[in-house]
């Protein structure tokens, strides 16, 4: 099994930066792996931010959504099995609750149930 167990959220300004931090423990992934952030907002479904894939021990791609697009950047460490989320220029629309998932295969999937292994989640929240 995998865990993930996020960090880095917290209560910001519009306007604002956070960074948050997923780090995957447990069994270690296939040559190939997947990590995602999602987010869900009050009243809301959750939905895709970002993903990162690896393969090889290299970063091979990422995938944004739209309003993450410009504003967030995902990254990681493959030694480390951990993935941030740097997010800028942060709005109230941003509030929700961030989820790290991660799949074995390199492949990005922007639906949930593609990903086995999930975070306990943070809170960010934006004040206008």
């Amino acid at each position: 099994q995998v865990q993930l167990a996020e960090s880095g959220g917290g209560l910001v300004q519009a306007g604002g930066s956070l960074r948050l931090s997923c780090a995957a423990s447990g069994r270690t992934f296939t040559d190939a792996y997947t990590m995602a952030w999602f987010r869900q907002a009050p009243g809301k479904e959750r939905e895709f931010v970002a993903s990162i894939v690896w393969r090889g021990g290299s970063r091979y791609s990422a995938v944004y959504s739209d309003p993450a697009k410009g504003r967030f950047a995902i990254s990681g460490d493959n030694a480390k099995k951990t993935v941030y989320l740097q997010m800028d220029s942060l709005k109230p629309e941003d509030t929700a609750v961030y989820y790290c998932a991660a799949r074995d295969g390199g492949i990005t999937f922007r639906q949930e149930f593609s990903y086995a292994y999930w975070g306990q989640g943070t809170q960010v929240t934006v004040s206008s």
